[in-house]
């Protein structure tokens, strides 16, 4: 059973851990280097959010959303039920 487990930790120090390790020489040299990754995530996380905001506008100017639909009372009377 031994065996098994540093099986996995020779898998994951050896093998899946290279690329973290490669970063971590890279900032060493460059900080802007070592964090490209995360200006990436941080670019597209911005485009989804200005894609999303431009089609919720989209909607609302088509007026295709019910707005009259209250789910509890204390958000305000529903119409449909008085």
């Amino acid at each position: 059973m031994k065996d098994f487990f540093e099986a996995i930790q020779s898998l994951f120090e050896d093998v899946l851990f290279i690329p973290f390790d490669a970063l971590r020489t890279l900032e060493a040299s460059t900080w802007w280097g070592a964090n490209t990754l995360n200006w990436l995530f941080i670019a597209i996380t911005f485009v989804a959010f200005i894609y999303w905001m431009l089609q919720l506008k989209g909607f609302d100017d088509e007026k295709e959303e019910r707005k009259d639909v209250k789910s509890h009372p204390f958000l305000g009377k529903n119409p449909e039920l008085d």
